[in-house]
């Protein structure tokens, strides 16, 4: 199992969680954008800089994670790809992407995505903040004890 990480607009607190979960863990992490990103040296961190471009590293994330891996993103159309292989979406505010809830975000999203186009709304997410920060860790900690326990376990 990896963690994928869409690394361009992923707030640098969260990359600090997923550093100190990945070196705990030992799981692999590694961090995909179209820029330069600072990994602390460790075997199981790396990164991934590809051209820059519209979904540049969204693609080679949909491309190369699996069955199992763990996405991290903000973004709703990846999400839904990463989903549909059977691999885990989590957003940097500690929400779990799923088959039941992925359609409804991306048809939301482009509902959103209209309005602003046609002027009708404008704005984006709140700020990220602290309960946001501890939803993610308690979401990934989640994560992390279930690809840890053995068969059997509860």
């Amino acid at each position: 199992m990896t963690i994928w990480v869409d690394a361009d607009a992923c707030p640098n607190v969260i990359k600090e969680i997923l550093f100190r979960a990945a070196q705990r863990t030992k799981m692999p992490l590694t961090l995909v954008a179209n820029q330069p990103i600072h990994t602390p040296p460790s075997p199981c961190i790396n990164s991934v800089q590809v051209p820059s471009g519209f979904d540049v590293a969204d693609n080679y994330i949909a491309q190369q994670s699996k069955a199992g891996d763990l996405v991290i993103t903000a973004d709703i159309p990846l999400a839904a790809d990463v989903v549909a292989k059977g691999a885990i979406a989590l957003n940097p505010r500690g929400e779990k992407y799923t088959k039941e809830n992925i359609k409804q975000r991306l048809t939301m999203r482009n509902f959103m995505e209209e309005m602003r186009g046609a002027g009708q709304a404008m704005g984006g997410p709140a700020p990220f903040n602290q309960q946001d920060r501890q939803a993610f860790a308690n979401s990934l900690d989640r994560y992390l004890v279930s690809c840890t326990k053995k068969p059997g376990q509860s």
